[in-house]
């Protein structure tokens, strides 16, 4: 599909741009990334970077020219692409006649080994024959479920395979469930607190969860949600076959026995848990994330393998309902995948709650009574009534014979170029099983993106404005480079800061811990992080994707006006402080 670039707004007071430079010709192929032209403005001149992948089909105006922010000036496109259209409404846009120079806008004879589409290696599919389905995904999860309903959407015959339950890892063993758990130990904790609100009448201290209830209420939430995604196939006309689907070929999947057949394959098959290859005692119960999801009786104490998302979300939840934690770390940190300066908050916070950390330790055994492992480089062992093992999930291939279909694969998952196009023909991967991103809103959108390619758009996803979310308490969530990685990337970068002491907010809910932190590149002031610890951290994040989507600046976050009292209130002092500006702190 074409792409009409426009000259970009750079400033927040910046209202025209001049072209310096075409870094590129008329039927040139551009990667994005890559230098397309430079501008200048009222402070300097700037190369601008292309977007998408194409062949650059028309530029609109030349070396001199001014022309103001967001009108077209030029066109990006297939190179058999018509883009006559396109470029009729650009040339309107700039009060010029299209009669005169239509005619470039016809398909351009381009090298097919210069177009910048699918690589070579991910081949475009053969013509359609008769098949069964136009379109078939095996999976049913947020990413599966999610390209069966665009799909119908989009008019094509469409079926989705499950082998067992509508909503994937996600909605029967992973976010919701999880969530729906964290929140009953927040409900503990706030009946535990509320004394300090003048709440009379109820003795905290006696508090507790009936984990049965919990749970019956955990099945009621799944359920719904689980019949709400079986309404949305039946809405959008997707047929459900229930059963493992097992790859044949390219266009051939069996189900129960029975072969179907679609024009295209999305592959949505997901991932499951890890296990470290170590001893260990068949004594000892230890369990996934799967498991600890059902626990109908609270540990004494348990052993967290692991300080990732998943281990840390367990772990503040068994301390809630007063298990004795221990969380074993083999890298130097917990949560590495969080800014540093939020992590170094959170390990003291956890600390400070009666949690027990170890990181850097290598864990060796799992016995019949705790955890041997080596931190420090000395021997230790801790004891405990449960492990919960917690070091990461890998891509599940169940039906998937990789090698025998000529599906190029790495470390166990499915590569896909940025269209999440396979190395077999008319055959797409998406969701845990590329191993991209592994979260549920990255696999919803690569499922939307791949059936648009399908459909013969020219779709891609940004990786680097995927937001994680973290459901302790505070809250953890962040899009972008950390600061450590932003200086690796760029040099000298600002970071902004504002701590949650100081928001109104924040202190009439009585959760003041934590902080906003903004990192941005200096010279043009462009966003590249955004990390947050704190409460509604996890709603908060999406106005910083939509920010750095759409290519803002600190400058026009800090003048963009936010409600108060409200917690948001913290992102827009956050970017004031990356100039040294932040009004209340």
């Amino acid at each position: 599909m074409s792409e009409v670039v426009i000259m970009p707004k750079l400033g927040f007071n910046m209202d025209e741009g001049k072209l310096v430079q075409w870094y590129k010709n008329e039927g040139d192929a551009v990667k994005k990334g890559e230098n397309f032209f430079s501008i200048e403005t009222d402070k300097t001149n700037i190369d601008i970077e292309a977007t998408t992948d194409g062949i650059v089909r028309k530029l609109l105006i030349s070396a001199g020219d001014k022309v103001p922010v967001t009108l077209p000036i030029a066109i990006i496109a297939d190179g058999n692409e018509n883009i006559d259209k396109a470029l009729a409404d650009a040339l309107a846009q700039l009060g010029q006649d299209a009669s005169s120079v239509a005619s470039t806008a016809a398909p351009a004879a381009v090298d097919a080994t210069s177009a910048a589409t699918a690589p070579a290696e991910f081949p475009a599919p053969a013509p359609s024959i008769a098949y069964d389905y136009d379109i078939l995904v095996i999976g049913g999860g947020p990413g599966g479920y999610v390209a069966a309903i665009k799909a119908g959407q989009m008019g094509k015959k469409t079926a989705l395979v499950e082998k067992e339950t509508l909503g994937g890892t996600c909605l029967n063993v992973g976010c919701i469930p999880t969530k729906t758990l964290l929140r009953s130990a927040e409900a503990l904790h706030e009946v535990r607190e509320c004394a300090k609100y003048g709440v009379t009448g109820i003795d905290g201290g006696k508090a507790g969860l009936d984990l049965k209830k919990v749970q019956e209420r955990k099945k009621a939430v799944v359920t719904q949600l689980v019949s709400g995604v079986r309404g949305l196939m039946k809405k959008n006309k997707v047929t459900v076959l229930e059963g493992e689907g097992v790859m044949l070929d390219a266009h051939t999947v069996t189900v129960n026995g029975k072969s179907v057949t679609a024009a295209n394959i999305i592959i949505a098959t997901g991932s499951q848990p890890k296990m470290l290859p170590i001893p260990i005692s068949a004594k000892m119960p230890v369990i996934t994330s799967t498991e600890a999801l059902d626990l109908t009786v609270a540990p004494k104490s348990i052993a967290v393998i692991g300080g990732g998302v998943i281990g840390m979300e367990f772990a503040w939840l068994f301390a809630q309902i007063g298990a004795k934690v221990t969380v074993i770390e083999f890298l130097d940190r917990i949560l590495p995948m969080v800014d540093a300066e939020i992590t170094t908050q959170v390990t003291k916070q956890m600390r400070d709650f009666g949690m027990t950390i170890y990181t850097g330790a290598k864990v060796t055994e799992i016995t019949a009574t705790g955890v041997r492992f080596e931190c420090e480089g000395k021997p230790q062992e801790v004891a405990a009534d449960q492990v919960l093992m917690a070091v990461g999930r890998g891509p599940r291939l169940d039906g998937i014979d990789a090698e025998k279909l000529g599906l190029k694969t790495d470390r166990g998952s499915i590569v896909t170029n940025e269209r999440l196009q396979t190395s077999l023909p008319g055959v797409y991967a998406i969701g845990d099983v590329n191993g991209k991103a592994m979260l549920a809103h990255t696999a919803s959108m690569e499922g939307a993106i791949a059936v648009e390619n399908i459909c013969g758009h020219n779709r891609t996803i940004d990786y680097d404005k995927i937001p994680s979310a973290i459901y302790i308490q505070p809250e953890i969530a962040s899009v972008g480079l950390t600061e450590e990685q932003a200086k690796a990337k760029h040099g000298k970068v600002a970071v902004g800061r504002f701590p949650m002491m100081a928001n109104g907010k924040a202190k009439v809910a009585g959760e003041e811990r934590g902080l906003v932190k903004v990192i941005v590149e200096p010279k043009y002031g462009e966003i590249l992080g955004v990390h947050m610890y704190c409460i509604h951290a996890t709603d908060m994040i999406a106005e910083a994707v939509v920010a750095m989507q759409l290519e803002g600046t600190a400058e026009e976050m800090a003048m963009a006006v936010h409600p108060h009292p409200t917690v948001s209130e913290v992102l827009h002092e956050a970017m004031h402080a990356v100039h040294g500006s932040a009004i209340h702190a």
